[in-house]
């Protein structure tokens, strides 16, 4: 399992994901979910997976290999014209890789081939934009309604995003707000693991704005896992009491 979070905010675009990967729980190994490319001034593009690893992988390495072809070859990841025909090509290629892999395992390969994947970034002269792909090769995007996506293990931290998020706030606060909310997942699902991987895409900069790991000896990583649990106790303990009514406990 996996945890992958990609937000829209006013100023760009946040993502994090987490790099467990494991089949069992003697088996459990450190992959990167999150990837990206640029073009310096033009564009910048990142994509973040989740689901079979194998499935994951051979679409990364397509679009690695894609943007290592000869020049006068068509790219769509850095040559397409906008994020939506982008995405179109990345939602085929996810599609056509898990149907071979499902076709080449036979009854076998029936739903072990699933993948997911939320694409974020930005064109010169366009806004940024973030998609969530879906399996099947369709896709969403985000709008104000919903202005960001999660794929893995997404309970366990969604309600801090969705009490936390404001489409206004600063980067800093958009990366505290993701660290509580994988901090959480943390704690409640050992299927997601450290290292984390935070990248920020600010408007108009076509490069990494911020980039950084966050490791199991992170200072401030720590400082926010052992501060939110210290200010949930503190908030539960400052709510009213509850108190049995004994006029209800006689009549009943």
């Amino acid at each position: 399992m996996t945890y992958c979070v990609g937000m829209v905010l006013d100023k760009g675009l946040v993502l994090m994901s987490d790099t467990r990967t494991n089949s069992g729980v003697d088996n459990i190994s450190v992959f990167r979910k999150m990837f990206h490319w640029q073009v310096p001034g033009e564009r910048m593009i990142a994509v973040m997976t989740a689901g079979n690893l194998a499935t994951t992988q051979a679409v990364v390495s397509q679009l690695e290999e894609r943007t290592k072809e000869p020049e006068d070859r068509e790219n769509t990841l850095l040559n397409g014209k906008t994020m939506f025909s982008v995405v179109t090509e990345i939602g085929k290629l996810l599609r056509t890789t898990i149907e071979e892999r499902q076709r080449a395992n036979g009854d076998r390969g029936k739903g072990r081939f699933t993948a997911s994947i939320i694409v974020a970034g930005q064109i010169a002269g366009m806004e940024p934009r973030l998609f969530m792909i879906y399996p099947e090769g369709n896709f969403i995007e985000a709008s104000w309604d919903t202005p960001f996506f999660q794929i893995g293990e997404t309970k366990y931290g969604r309600p801090i995003i969705i009490r936390g998020y404001d489409r206004d706030m600063n980067f800093e606060d958009a990366a505290k707000l993701l660290m509580v909310s994988f901090d959480s997942t943390l704690k409640a699902n050992l299927s997601v693991g450290l290292p984390l991987d935070l990248l920020v895409i600010g408007k108009d900069d076509f490069a990494p704005t911020h980039e950084h790991r966050i490791t199991q000896d992170d200072p401030y990583f720590s400082e926010i896992s052992s501060g939110w649990g210290a200010a949930l106790k503190s908030a539960f303990h400052s709510l009213p009491d509850y108190k049995f009514d004994s006029q209800v406990r006689e009549t009943s």
